[in-house]
């Protein structure tokens, strides 16, 4: 076991070839689906938030399912669509990374949206009768809302980033797991240690909790300076 860390270690002082374009492949289509998780969940969670109109609590609903639903099956549902025989078969992006990036924005959006009006509903709730009472426009309230909950949005979004990074199922089905295309850490951990190729299992998995560590540090430190500037 020591003989594997150090071996690993060694892997990631030397800045392997190998190691760096599997983190790159991997940061490219996570913090690319992170992007449009966020520009579609995060809009949709404040809309939910502050509007009222019939169907919206099964909208709810069906987003807390798909919150939690197993990746697999968003692995297999963009599998059929981006196939030759499927609708989008045409674009040619099955076993690509634009493929991959489609199956974790499905995933991130249902989450970040979630969390995401949690947190502004608690917000709505205190502010909506100033809101009304002063007659802003929905799209005023909106965005005075994401302004006012900034902070506590981050959490959502890195709830977001984590889902998407450490996703190994969808990206199998739908990516191939191709080498120098759209191998990612996660799934290369999974090839490598059932190849027995340890020490670049476990390089890569130390990249992959250096990359979470990160994200929740920066977390902390922003709401550490929102907590001392706003009390």
């Amino acid at each position: 076991m020591f003989t594997t860390f150090q071996d690993a270690f060694s892997l990631l002082a030397h800045l392997d070839a190998g190691v760096l374009g599997i983190v790159l492949v991997s940061l490219k289509v996570s913090f690319t689906a992170l992007l449009f998780g966020t520009l579609l969940g995060l809009p949709l969670g404040a809309f939910l938030a502050t509007e009222e109109f019939k169907g919206k609590k099964a909208i709810i609903v069906t987003i807390n399912t798909l919150m939690g639903v197993p990746t697999v099956i968003v692995g297999v549902v963009v599998y059929l669509m981006l196939s030759r025989s499927g609708p989008l078969g045409v674009w040619g992006w099955l076993f690509t990374p634009k493929g991959m990036i489609i199956a974790q924005t499905l995933l991130t959006t249902p989450l970040i949206a979630a969390l995401s009006r949690q947190i502004l509903e608690d917000s709505w709730r205190i502010h909506r009768d100033s809101f009304l009472s002063l007659r802003l426009p929905a799209l005023s309230r909106l965005k005075w809302l994401v302004w006012d909950c900034r902070f506590s949005l981050t959490i959502a979004i890195l709830a977001g980033l984590a889902r998407a990074i450490s996703e190994v199922g969808a990206v199998m089905i739908v990516g191939g797991n191709i080498d120098q295309s759209t191998r990612t850490m996660t799934t290369a951990i999974a090839l490598e240690t059932s190849k027995g190729d340890l020490p670049l299992a476990l390089a890569l998995g130390i990249v992959l909790l250096g990359i979470v560590l990160i994200a929740n540090l920066f977390t902390f430190v922003v709401r550490q300076v929102a907590e001392r500037r706003y009390g």
